[in-house]
């Protein structure tokens, strides 16, 4: 019975040793977010409608947008806003393509929008400082211009914004677009973009939406983002010398002028689903490294162990970035274990119980977006319809930590910039450097073998 006994509790600390780092970083954290989700839904004060709408100014950076510029534009002149209200500011970036155009075309197809084209040949952050120098109105709002408005988003945005003066900045929601995921032939390509609508979802109507509730958001999305004019035009404006212009004007805001970033959980804009892997590879290590270096920026001064528990930023940089590196050596961990005589249904069971973990986080997730969702019927039957898919989000979030690593690895060797090698591009790399490498091996080994008959022959 002793020996029983015993055996039992080395087997519970051995999953409790495994199971503590995800438990503290992610379970834990879902469960407290679960529980504010829920009270925020039901507690939060609604936004009123202004007596007056003022004047804003939307501002959409241009390049390349010949097949997108169109719905764009036709989702804004969709707006429940009032029109006359709205100074749309297109700002190209040199698009070698024909955007111009269809600019051109849509002044005829939208009559009532008050559009300007502005042309731009430094870049995507000095050609957003220019519009913003050019702006009118109370609010400036920036949008891509690959992406639609949902069309009460901009009425929401404006009203969250008159109902709470203490609000300096805003992000949107951003979702993919699911008419777009629902379209795409491919089996495995449609069902691995559903995994990222629900990342988005997960990431925006859970993730922001917890912080914004703590004021502690990290960055603004760039893709639907909205500022005070009085505020936005007192920061040292967007920074060339990052890929991550979003986050650095959230640093510089939150920072600088020690003024709140929210989330107006209500205001939707949906944004053209993955390609495919390599895309996704590309875009979130650029998304990674844009971060180090907007950190490395404003907190260099901030990085020490005391300010973990006072600085939020600080405490989300540790367990983004720093805690990354304990849990890559707890993955391959596990597989070590296999060539340490540990049984093997140990391993294979704490591997289970943790994806289980993972899954009731994912659940949790789930059932707080949907109550988010009740203001928009269509996407939230789409959403619940695809309840299946809540198992397949640990699988899905494992592979995305692999490439937010490479990011991580990427961003101390390489130097920053929009273009960035793709899945295929690295696999490439790889190959050549271990072939370059054994070619070395197998020179230092004809050497040694040399060396070693001319002794004995001598």
């Amino acid at each position: 019975m002793e020996t029983l006994l015993l055996d039992i509790f080395e087997k519970m600390i051995f999953w409790m040793a495994w199971i503590i780092i995800p438990l503290v970083m992610e379970i834990i954290p879902a469960i407290g977010g679960f529980v504010l989700l829920i009270r925020k839904r039901f507690y939060k004060k609604k936004d009123t409608r202004p007596i007056r709408f003022p004047e804003i100014t939307l501002i959409i950076p241009i390049y390349n947008s010949e097949d997108t510029l169109e719905n764009c534009l036709a989702s804004v002149n969709a707006s429940d806003y009032p029109k006359e209200k709205i100074l749309i500011m297109l700002v190209d970036n040199e698009s070698p393509d024909k955007s111009f155009d269809v600019f051109c075309r849509c002044q005829k197809t939208f009559p009532e929008l008050s559009m300007q084209w502005m042309k731009a040949r430094q870049g995507k952050s000095k050609a957003l400082n220019m519009s913003l120098f050019n702006s009118e109105g109370k609010y400036v709002m920036h949008i891509d211009s690959d992406g639609t408005l949902d069309p009460t988003a901009l009425r929401k945005m404006v009203e969250r914004f008159e109902s709470n003066p203490n609000i300096h900045s805003m992000t949107g929601v951003i979702l993919t677009n699911p008419d777009m995921i629902e379209r795409t032939e491919h089996f495995p390509l449609r069902l691995f973009r559903r995994c990222e609508f629900f990342e988005y979802c997960q990431a925006f109507l859970a993730g922001r939406n917890f912080e914004s509730e703590l004021d502690s958001i990290y960055t603004l999305s760039g893709a639907f983002s909205a500022f005070r004019k009085s505020t936005i035009l007192k920061t040292q404006m967007y920074n060339t010398d990052t890929v991550c212009e979003d986050t650095h004007v959230t640093f510089q805001v939150r920072k600088l002028m020690k003024k709140s970033v929210h989330l107006c959980e209500n205001a939707f804009f949906y944004v053209e689903p993955i390609e495919g892997i390599n895309q996704l590879y590309t875009q979130r290590q650029r998304w990674q490294i844009g971060e180090m270096e907007v950190s490395h920026m404003f907190l260099r001064q901030s990085l020490r162990s005391h300010k973990f528990f006072s600085d939020f930023m600080v405490r989300m940089l540790t367990f983004d970035h720093t805690f990354a590196f304990p849990r890559m050596i707890w993955y391959f961990a596990l597989i070590c274990l296999t060539f340490l005589n540990y049984p093997v249904y140990l391993i294979v069971g704490s591997m289970v119980i943790l994806y289980v973990l993972y899954m009731i986080a994912g659940a949790l997730y789930y059932f707080n977006i949907i109550s988010y969702l009740r203001d928009f019927p269509q996407i939230r039957r789409y959403y619940a319809r695809k309840w299946y898919i809540v198992p397949l989000m640990p699988a899905y979030n494992f592979v995305v930590f692999w490439i937010r690593f490479a990011g991580i690895i990427n961003s101390i060797k390489n130097r920053s910039g929009w273009r960035t090698r793709t899945l295929r591009e690295e696999k490439k790399q790889f190959s050549s450097t271990m072939q370059s490498d054994l070619k070395i091996l197998s020179k230092v080994r004809r050497k040694l073998y040399r060396l070693i008959n001319d002794d004995v022959t001598g």
